[in-house]
């Protein structure tokens, strides 16, 4: 039989979406002082296609959430299976994620993501704070498609590629 739980218990909610994989994106901006900024995300989605709109969650309390909610333009990075060595870079330490030939400057000074699925560069047009986190609703502007791969997922505290079913 299931187990169930109550809204209060934290540890339960957090093995929940554990449970649940999600697709890993990597957003990049740019800080009012000039600063690089970028984070690994697991809760990018579509909000429509016309116009084209996403959204992405962070914590209010994260490094780089001076820069998301000072700047006017992010990149969205959509992630491969063969990405996950970007993925891990930028969950490192704020000061090493952009040391290395991992990334290019692209439109709006912004710095983009070499060789990924898949990027987009869009206009925040909506910050909602909910607690200690916001939901940041992104307008996007233009957009490249790199080779097509796996995704590459999050699940359990790990990355991993999803494996055929049949």
């Amino acid at each position: 039989m299931d187990e169930t739980f109550a809204a209060d218990d934290v540890a339960a909610f957090k093995q929940a979406f554990r449970r649940h994989a999600a697709g890993v994106a990597v957003i990049t901006a740019k800080d009012t002082d000039g600063t690089l900024v970028g984070f690994t995300a697991t809760s990018l989605a579509s909000l429509s296609a016309v116009p084209p709109l996403a959204t992405f969650n962070m914590a209010r309390v994260s490094s780089a959430w001076h820069a998301i909610e000072n700047t006017e333009h992010v990149v969205i990075h959509m992630l491969g299976a063969r990405d996950r060595h970007v993925a891990q870079i930028m969950a490192a330490e704020a000061s090493q994620r952009f040391i290395g030939d991992h990334w290019h400057e692209g439109p709006h000074g912004l710095p983009v993501l070499n060789d990924v699925t898949a990027w987009m560069i869009g206009r925040i047009v909506a910050r909602v704070p909910l607690n200690n986190n916001a939901v940041v609703a992104v307008q996007i502007e233009q957009g490249a498609l790199g080779e097509d791969d796996a995704p590459l997922l999050y699940h359990e505290r790990a990355y991993h590629a999803p494996r055929p079913l049949d």
